[in-house]
Parts: structure tokens; sequence; C-alpha cells
């Protein structure tokens, strides 16, 4: 099938302004319609080892970005987005193109796709099963599910755990992990150890959420990406300076409840939503993980996973 890296940087650039791509992000299909060169160059970049399908195939989310055709287009120019031609964000400095389109995906996924039981997590997998991890933002959690990505594990979501209903298997949304101040050097500093495969962004100061820069998704991650599997783990993250490596476990009843918590659908699905988790809950192991070092991190990670 072709890809993203199938086309040279202006063929690309060219089909994204005339009739737009259809990428494929694991079970989604995306129509992205843009003459921006900075969101080409993002998706040339990120996106390099994504599946293309033909610009008039079915997609299951329609973006357009775009510059106004106004003063903005020159006097500190602006980025609008549209989802089925309808505004979805207020506009945004040029530079914030890429990370707009972004975080619109991640809208487009977290308020259409209540097929499934949507959390806000990280997951990844190893040896088959799932370690689900959810946390509110300042916790760690995308650094860690960077780390864990080019660790050996494979990612599925850096921020979306999608459980379909039939069976409770999580299905991969696999995409770049979005990182955050501090954690970008962090993150350059930790790969660069033993590994010339991790690929960032340059990083924008988007105000709101500070300093923001993406990482590119292991190639193994994209290639298996319609490959679902079972959760095996829940494991609530926390960063902490200086804290010692420290895993505890956790009954299923306040697991339970801060899943909910995490949950984008879990009201909307109603008792639905309340026996998938339940059942999720009811079949994984539960911990809190209080970490401060990377290396610490993946050793229990790796004890995780050797777990029978």
């Amino acid at each position: 099938m072709l890809t993203v890296a199938s086309l040279s940087r202006a063929e690309l650039g060219e089909r994204m302004a005339r009739d737009g791509i259809v990428l494929q992000t694991g079970a989604f299909l995306v129509h992205l319609h843009s003459a921006i060169p900075v969101v080409a160059d993002g998706i040339a970049l990120m996106y390099r080892d994504y599946p293309l399908h033909p610009a008039d195939a079915f997609a299951h989310f329609h973006l357009k970005l775009y510059r106004p055709a106004s003063l903005r287009r020159w006097y500190r120019p602006q980025v609008h987005m549209l989802f089925d031609g309808e505004a979805l964000f207020q506009p945004l400095p040029l530079a914030h193109a890429f990370p707009m389109l972004e975080w619109g995906l991640n809208w487009c996924v977290a308020n259409r796709a209540h097929r499934y039981l949507m959390i806000h997590a990280a997951v990844l997998e190893r040896g088959g099963r799932a370690v689900i991890l959810p946390a509110p933002p300042g916790s760690g959690k995308s650094t860690l599910c960077a780390a864990l990505a080019y660790r050996g594990w494979r990612l599925l979501s850096d921020e979306l755990t999608l459980i379909r209903p039939e069976d409770g298997w999580i299905v991969p949304v696999p995409r770049p992990v979005s990182l955050k101040n501090a954690s970008i050097d962090v993150m350059r500093s930790y790969l660069s150890r033993d590994t010339d495969q991790a690929v960032f962004t340059t990083p924008v100061d988007t105000t709101l959420k500070g300093w923001v820069a993406h990482l590119r998704a292991p190639g193994d991650a994209v290639a298996r990406g319609s490959v679902c599997v079972p959760p095996a783990w829940i494991v609530f993250p926390r960063y902490q300076a200086g804290a010692p490596s420290t895993l505890e476990a956790l009954q299923q009843a306040p697991t339970h409840m801060d899943m909910a918590k995490n949950a984008f659908n879990y009201s909307l699905l109603g008792a639905r939503g309340f026996d998938m988790l339940a059942d999720v809950v009811g079949n994984v192991r539960s911990y809190r993980y209080t970490y401060s070092a990377l290396d610490d991190a993946m050793a229990v990670f790796d004890q995780l996973a050797a777990q029978p």
C-alpha cells in the first residue's frame, strides 16, 4: 500500500493542497486538506510510515487547515481548522499548525468514536498484552509512554485508550507522542543513549500548554496498527522528583472509579459503559506507580511483562 514516504515532499504538498490526502491512523481514516507548508512538513516527518488511501476514499473525519484571506495572512499570521466544514477551534498562530492538527485529531476521536469506551490514557503492548496508563496532565504519563515505546513496548496510543465492546480488547490508534516543556529535552537525552530512530518535531511555544513537541511513533507500532490486544494491567503513573520507584497494588473498586474519572464517554454509554469498565478492571492487575528515574521505571515494567 502507498505510504506517506512513497511521495516526495513536493508530491505530498501538492496532493494535500489540491484534493487532500486520506491518512490511516490505526482504526481511523482522516481526510486532510491543507496548503500550509508547515502542515505538510509535519506529516512528512511524523507520518512517513502511515498508509495513504485514494483521496476519494471513505474517511471517518474530514479536516481542513487553512490561512485566512485577510490581513492576518501577513500580520501575525494565523491558522484555522475546519471539521466537516465547521470551525473546530479558535484560530491559532501559524507556527502552531501541526500541534493544532494533532489536537484536532484527538478531538475527533474523543467526540465521535462512541462505539468504544474511551479512556484518557496512554496504552502500550508487550507479549500480546496491553498496559493502560491513565493519568492527569503533569503526571509524567507521556514521558513514560515515550520511553516504553522505544524500550520494547508497542505504542497503541499516547492519549486515547479505546476499548471495544464485543470483547474488551484495546483498539490501536498509534500516532506521534505529545511531549511538553521539560519532557522534551528529557526524552531527547534519554532516547539518544542507544537509538538513532527517535525523531522529534521542532518545539513550539503554545503559551497555554507551554512548549510542545511530538515524537514519531516507532515503525512497528504503525505497521501493526490493526492488531488489537487484551488489557492485562492498569497502572496509574505519577512522576515525583527524587521519589523512589514504588509500585502499589490497587483494589478493583477504587480502580473502577479512577478509570471512570478518566473516561471521555463513560456516562454517555450508561449501563453498557459501567459493565465494559467493570469487565476490564475485573480481569487485569491494577497498580499505582510513583517514579523519578526512567531506568527504574523500565525495570518495573519489564517485571510486569514477565508476569504470567
